[in-house]
């Protein structure tokens, strides 16, 4: 960039000197001879100067406009794709730069216009049972945003953060990246002071997660109370009565909370009702899922269902029902939410509220761009679905072409 800049002031340089020297006088002879000498010597050097700059491939868009005969600023315009320059004009322009072979300099480009280029995808760190520390639902959404992004010619930059850090205040204040997505963020009501920060810095972000009504800023998430309702309606369908729900029921874990509520609603509709001895807090990992269901066997109630607020608890929930002797789904069926990759290929397979984590990708880039172009923006939730496979499937096995097909879900 430093080169480019220098390039560009030589020619300027070149050009101011050339438009000096052809003005002098020329009525006096010793001052026409000397014309004619600085002329004769200038003209070759710049033309030589030209012919370098060419074959370094380092051709400023001054060189373009002085070729195209029009202003640099024409230049940048026509470069940009702005509607504001004639066709004609265009045409000259495209045929200086292929003949200059001119290359843009993005980082120049975006330095101008005061944009990085750039989006910044912060995934906050998860418990797991391996060293990725990343949930597995947000991994099947990392592809899709990467995709996005580069539909948009944006760059993606992704760190891995710890919610104990000033990380609003980092990316707000460094300008690394135009905006920022999030994925993942543990207790809600902790984090939502940094969410507050980032507003108050001016930053365009947009978040994974539930949709509410006083939230920071902008949200993409599922319908979770839908969700949480047709797997609470599948399971009464087949036949079970005492339904037991494992994940954090509080707004603290606001995704959870809507699952629980979703489910509340339909059996209290159908004459049941959620017990809360039926209901233990469990995150969003296999140990915890383990423990809240050894903690639910203990306690010597009788349930013959399971609605796990996501997949990797309904797992940790699979092992500990083998370790007590119980079967899935003949004494106890279990649904789960999120459809991860691993969800069918546990024995038996899990039936599980799917989220569509592609098109979830490429709202959150959309929303994203949105707010970074000024343009109305609001947060979106996006539909769920029921996929059944053999975990729940207590009175028949699924029918032919249906099983491990996510079925949408309708109000």
């Amino acid at each position: 960039m430093i080169f480019a800049a220098g390039s560009a002031c030589a020619g300027v340089v070149f050009r101011a000197a050339l438009r000096l020297v052809a003005r002098w006088p020329t009525r006096n002879n010793g001052w026409h001879g000397k014309r004619s000498a600085c002329l004769g010597a200038a003209v070759p050097l710049y033309r030589r100067f030209t012919r370098q700059q060419v074959m370094k491939g380092k051709s400023t868009s001054f060189d373009i406009a002085h070729l195209a005969g029009v202003s640099q600023f024409t230049v940048s315009r026509a470069l940009r794709g702005s509607p504001l320059v004639n066709e004609e004009t265009r045409r000259r322009i495209q045929a200086a730069v292929e003949q200059l072979n001119y290359k843009v300099d993005k980082n120049a480009s975006n330095l101008r216009r005061m944009h990085a280029g750039t989006l910044a995808l912060l995934l906050f760190e998860d418990p797991t049972s391996d060293e990725s520390h990343i949930n597995p639902f947000f991994l099947s959404m990392l592809g899709s945003i990467t995709r996005a992004c580069a539909k948009q010619g944006y760059d993606l930059l992704i760190s891995f953060q710890q919610l104990s850090q000033d990380w609003h205040a980092d990316f707000a204040e460094s300008k690394k990246a135009d905006g920022i997505i999030l994925l993942g963020y543990g207790d809600y009501l902790a984090y939502r002071d940094k969410l507050d920060k980032l507003v108050a810095h001016g930053t365009c972000f947009v978040r994974w997660g539930a949709v509410l009504p006083d939230q920071p800023g902008l949200s993409i998430g599922c319908d979770n109370f839908e969700g949480g309702t047709a797997a609470a309606q599948h399971l009464l369908d087949q036949g079970c009565q005492r339904i037991a729900f494992l994940g954090e029921a509080s707004s603290h874990y606001p995704e959870f909370f809507e699952r629980y509520r979703g489910y509340a609603q339909l059996l209290a509709q159908a004459g049941f009702t959620a017990q809360p001895e039926l209901q233990v807090d469990a995150e969003s990992t296999e140990h915890s899922g383990y423990a809240a269901m050894q903690t639910l066997l203990a306690r010597k109630e009788n349930f013959d269902a399971i609605f796990a607020a996501s997949d990797l608890i309904a797992i940790g929930a699979l092992r500990a029902l083998s370790d007590h002797g119980l079967r899935v789904p003949q004494d106890v069926a279990i649904v789960g939410f999120d459809d991860i990759a691993m969800a069918s290929y546990v024995n038996p397979p899990l039936t599980t509220v799917v989220q569509d984590t592609g098109h979830a990708g490429e709202v959150l880039v959309e929303r994203l761009l949105r707010l970074i172009r000024g343009q109305p923006a609001e947060s979106v939730v996006l539909p769920a679905g029921l996929i059944v496979r053999r975990s729940s499937q207590k009175t028949s096995p699924p029918k032919p072409g249906h099983a491990g097909r996510a079925t949408p879900i309708t109000r």
